[in-house]
């Protein structure tokens, strides 16, 4: 299955769509006139700490709050009939709360729950499951301290692929792609043709959609969930005008539980 930031609205997540999308999540934000492509950019670790962490740690915050919806449910049933991978551009970690086993997740843009050293002192990716951040409400300032790099002491930031990234340390993330793509090739050398549900991806940032594509080419059997977006090209699949708890619901009573 693949998903993109569209999996988390039934949780009450936003999907960041445009700045009055984020704006309305975040509204200190319009005050200071940032959109969310510039307030997720790295540069703001080296230049204003505060302020990058009060966004990033109100948003780990929230996820750490939030319970996956009961679609979630309906994919972990699935994957105890069916091989089951996921491909998602979510940081959130909502399909590891929901179940998914860490190594059936391959998270193409990192890992909110995951840090890592500002300064690459060569520490590896570490849990974020120790450091809490304090934010403003007001002005969505980070509090001192803010988290530091267990062997070092310098600023940590999340491991995640920001806007513009040439700092990222992406060695998790290229581990889970290569154990989903060996995944990938043993399925085509049993001859099995995957079916794939993809789940709330847009096409501003079409990764997820793409890779939703190439894994069903030989099938042609894709559902993709998306409310504004279902189309599905050439007629390879299908498209539900819905969000993630119907389309999955649906697709469920279909298949049988």
């Amino acid at each position: 299955m693949c998903a993109g930031a569209g999996m988390g609205v039934d949780s009450g997540l936003p999907d960041f769509r445009g700045p009055e999308g984020f704006w309305r999540a975040h509204p200190p934000y319009r005050d200071l006139g940032l959109r969310f492509e510039e307030i997720a950019d790295p540069v703001h670790f080296a230049e204003d700490p505060e302020l990058a962490w009060g966004f990033y740690g109100h948003r780990l915050e929230l996820y750490r709050r939030t319970e996956p919806h009961t679609g979630f449910a309906v994919l972990r049933e699935w994957a105890t009939r069916w091989p089951t991978r996921v491909f998602t551009s979510n940081v959130d970690g909502q399909f590891q709360r929901a179940g998914f086993p860490d190594d059936a997740v391959a998270e193409c843009h990192g890992s909110i729950h995951v840090l890592q050293c500002t300064a690459h002192c060569g520490r590896q990716p570490w849990s974020a499951d120790d450091d809490t951040v304090v934010v403003d409400p007001e002005t969505m300032r980070a509090q001192p301290p803010l988290p530091s790099c267990p062997s070092c002491g310098s600023l940590a930031r999340p491991n995640i692929l920001m806007f513009g990234d040439a700092d990222w340390a992406p060695d998790r993330t290229a581990r889970q792609l290569q154990a989903h793509r060996s995944w990938q090739r043993e399925l085509r050398l049993d001859g099995i043709r995957p079916a794939v549900v993809e789940i709330g991806a847009g096409t501003a940032i079409p990764t997820v959609r793409r890779e939703a594509e190439i894994a069903a080419a030989a099938s042609g059997a894709l559902v993709r969930i998306n409310v504004r977006e279902p189309v599905v090209r050439h007629g390879r699949g299908v498209g539900l005008a819905c969000t993630a708890i119907a389309g999955l619901t649906a697709i469920a009573t279909h298949v049988g539980h």
